[in-house]
């Protein structure tokens, strides 16, 4: 996310503009497999968690589908 956000920006949930003004989104694989877990609460908190992040870090949302602090 560093290397491509030099000369651009980083935005929320792991959005970067590169200096060309492309836009980009980092996104971990583990990512998919909390969101489309059966249990809406926990794909609910690993969303309410990840929409406070630039970049998205792993174990924040790991935390928050397992329903402990995320902060």
């Amino acid at each position: 996310m560093e290397k491509l956000s030099e000369g651009g920006e980083k935005v929320q949930c792991g959005w970067l503009k590169d200096k060309y003004g492309l836009s980009w989104q980092i996104v971990p694989t583990i990512l998919g497999e909390l969101m489309q877990d059966e249990d809406p609460e926990k794909s609910a908190r690993v969303m309410q968690a990840m929409m406070k992040m630039i970049k998205l870090d792993i174990e924040g949302l790991k935390r928050a589908y397992e329903g402990t602090s995320a902060e």
